[in-house]
């Protein structure tokens, strides 16, 4: 071969060379463009690899952009939970982790819903709730809001909570009205006894409606009257002519006063005990008195009987006496219920009080005399238990 020839050749060969290993690198960049674009859907192409089509399949929630910056995705979940199966929903309270009686009272717009009337409400015995429990918390409204069934009582504690506020109203009236006529003056606490009960016996007795010690309901009309009245009144049928004497048994009370309008003295008393029934009469005129001053104003029936003396009556502060051995005498116990043998008792400074008022305070020694006494005594009514 020529020289030249050679020459020629030697630069075929390179050139060949040459386009071979550039179609390699080639087929090698192209192929390494196409497991890239596999393992990252969506992202650009390089130049090198424009006529390369790679397929991939996105998920439905995630959505892609066209943009060649990084996609962000966001997936969120909305679950739906369905409220208690009850008749009102809007009454009831699911009990979640955590929470208190007291807690879910606060919640509750309603100044009744308290711990308390929760507890009556739902028939809790004590402040224990556990998460998942279903409460009513629509007090007193004359239903179970859980159940739809009506409630046949109202919520003890409403009615507890009413009566606390009607009875600290009633005794502060009762004080008002009976304590400038001697009656003694009664703790205002909100809870009926039978000292507040004997009180309102007399206020009933006074204001001429029927005569019980039963408690006197919130709201009711003979409340309404109760506390309308400014003056106590001599009772319906009581006051007489002249200086008057009233005993009512079932009251447990004892009244004086002067003609037909004025009422004098209001007394807690205490009559004879079944078997030794105070008996009744009606305008009796008293007979005897006896100061005692020989023993400081006590009289002993037992030891030292008079003729009328009943001797179980043992001893009686400056008795008067109005039916034999019947009087009317100061006792250092008034109990609120009939506890003598057949008088009535008064405290002692009641009975100071009561003889003063008959003028009989400068009477030295016992002594008999209807009309130097001048007072007539009635004894009505019969004392219930209950």
């Amino acid at each position: 071969m020529a020289v030249a020839d050679a020459a020629d050749f030697v630069a075929w060969s390179a050139m060949r060379l040459s386009r071979s290993t550039w179609l390699v690198g080639g087929c090698l960049l192209a192929s390494a463009c196409s497991q890239a674009a596999a393992i990252q859907p969506g992202a650009a192409e390089p130049d090198d690899a424009a006529d390369t089509v790679v397929e991939t399949t996105v998920p439905a929630e995630v959505s892609t952009s066209s943009s060649s910056a990084p996609t962000s995705s966001t997936s969120s979940t909305t679950t739906t939970v369905p409220g208690p199966d009850v008749y009102d929903p809007a009454c009831v309270v699911t009990v979640e982790p955590g929470d208190s009686l007291g807690a879910i009272a606060s919640a509750e717009a309603d100044e009744i819903v308290t711990v308390a009337s929760i507890q009556a409400e739902n028939g809790l015995p004590d402040e224990l709730i556990v998460p998942g429990q279903l409460l009513d918390v629509c007090i007193d409204n004359g239903l179970d809001d859980i159940t739809g069934e009506q409630r046949l009582e109202r919520n003890a504690a409403v009615v507890a909570a009413e009566t606390f506020v009607s009875v600290t109203a009633q005794q502060t009236k009762l004080n008002e009205l009976l304590v400038p006529y001697g009656f003694p003056e009664m703790p205002v606490d909100g809870v009926s006894g039978p000292i507040t009960r004997r009180a309102l016996c007399a206020s009933r007795l006074a204001l001429g409606l029927p005569v019980n010690r039963s408690d006197m309901l919130a709201g009711s009309d003979e409340e309404q009257l109760l506390m309308a009245t400014t003056e106590l009144p001599v009772p319906p049928n009581v006051g007489t002519d002249g200086r008057w004497i009233f005993i009512d048994a079932t009251c447990q009370i004892l009244l004086t006063g002067e003609g037909p309008d004025r009422l004098v003295n209001v007394f807690a008393t205490s009559t004879g005990e079944p078997g030794y029934e105070t008996r009744l009469q009606e305008r009796t005129r008293a007979f005897r008195f006896d100061p005692a001053l020989d023993n400081d104003g006590w009289h002993d029936s037992s030891d030292y009987p008079v003729p009328e003396d009943n001797p179980l009556n043992g001893n009686m502060y400056k008795p008067l006496y109005f039916d034999n051995g019947q009087a009317i005498h100061g006792a250092n116990n008034v109990p609120t219920s009939p506890q003598s043998k057949g008088c009535a008792r008064l405290k002692p400074g009641d009975q100071d009080r009561l003889i003063s008022w008959l003028g009989l305070d400068d009477i030295q020694v016992a002594m008999y005399g209807k009309d130097r006494i001048g007072a007539t005594v009635t004894v009505r009514g019969a004392y219930e238990l209950g």
